[in-house]
């Protein structure tokens, strides 16, 4: 019998790709913004209490960096109480609580690629409160998959790419931050590897006796590293290549030509933004593909994958 596994924030980036995926191992119960409140602790426990599932997989996040310096109670409801919540729930029925947290919880200051065991020092409200979620998932008792992921972006929603490319149909110049570092990472990848390694366990791989040795934190991005300005160079080198008829493309473009001419690189001093970043964020993937034997592709076959086989 396929597990019963409740997606709770189906209508973001990642979990729009989870809903799609995630039926190849058990029975979905997706719900969105609409269908739970997640600032509501009480639905949160009536709506895990109705569908009794085996996996809980937590795809709702505040996500917004620079709002959340102003509105740190709400990011606090949605990034650290909602999944103590969670937690607490999964721990009563004995499930299994897969989350998802952010690089944004270290500092930055490290050369070299940041492992899970690396000092959390999140810099603004946005990685504390992805902390404070990540410390009680852990606290719970529950089992648990946490996955910090990095700069994530897809065809749909909110992100980097959409917003690099709705500016280029405005502005002949766009000038870009050149000193922070991380991998994009595509929601459809981190949605791939989730759901792959939801399948192994379930399809006895990695039984549920094994399940609490495989508990914790692991990173999942992509491979590589870049800037914020060289994705946005790397972006638009494969827009004006691409054909004019991809329907993700129009619509992120409204159908107009891209003007931009030139992505100029500058410094995090001549962009300030209410959030402090991490100058360097990139994450080691080292134990994800020990413990789960995932990888996940290169941020540049990641940006290619979008444009060579566009999203339906």
């Amino acid at each position: 019998m396929k597990p019963a596994i409740l997606l709770i924030g189906s209508n973001g980036q990642v979990g729009r790709e989870l809903s799609e995926l995630l039926p190849r191992v058990g029975e979905v119960t997706a719900l969105d913004r609409q269908g739970l409140d997640i600032n509501q602790p009480g639905e949160i426990r009536r709506a895990i209490r109705a569908c009794r599932p085996g996996w809980i997989v937590n795809a709702a996040a505040y996500t917004a960096v620079d709002k959340a310096e102003s509105e740190e109670s709400l990011a606090r409801a949605i990034n650290a109480d909602a999944p103590s919540v969670m937690a607490e729930e999964a721990k009563k029925i004995g499930a299994c609580l897969i989350h998802y947290s952010t690089d944004y919880v270290f500092d930055g200051t490290k050369a070299s690629p940041y492992e899970e065991h690396d000092p959390a020092r999140p810099q603004n409200v946005y990685g504390r409160t992805k902390l404070e979620g990540e410390r009680a998932v852990r606290e719970s008792g529950a089992a648990h998959l946490i996955f910090r992921t990095a700069w994530v972006y897809s065809t749909r929603g909110r992100n980097f790419l959409l917003t690099i490319l709705r500016l280029a149909t405005q502005r002949e110049e766009l000038k870009i931050v050149r000193d922070q570092i991380g991998a994009p990472t595509l929601s459809g990848e981190i949605a791939r590897a989730t759901t792959s390694i939801l399948a192994k366990i379930a399809g006895g791989e990695r039984g549920a006796a094994s399940l609490p040795d495989v508990s914790g934190i692991y990173h999942m991005t992509a491979g590589g590293e870049t800037s914020w300005n060289d994705f946005a160079v790397a972006i638009l080198e494969r827009a004006k290549a691409a054909p004019p008829d991809l329907p993700w493309l129009a619509s992120a473009t409204g159908g107009l030509p891209i003007i931009a001419r030139r992505v100029t690189p500058i410094s995090t001093s001549e962009y300030p933004t209410p959030a402090r970043r991490p100058a360097y964020s990139v994450l080691s993937n080292v134990k994800l593909n020990r413990a789960f034997s995932v990888q996940l592709p290169d941020w540049r076959k990641q940006l290619d994958s979008i444009f060579a086989n566009p999203p339906a």
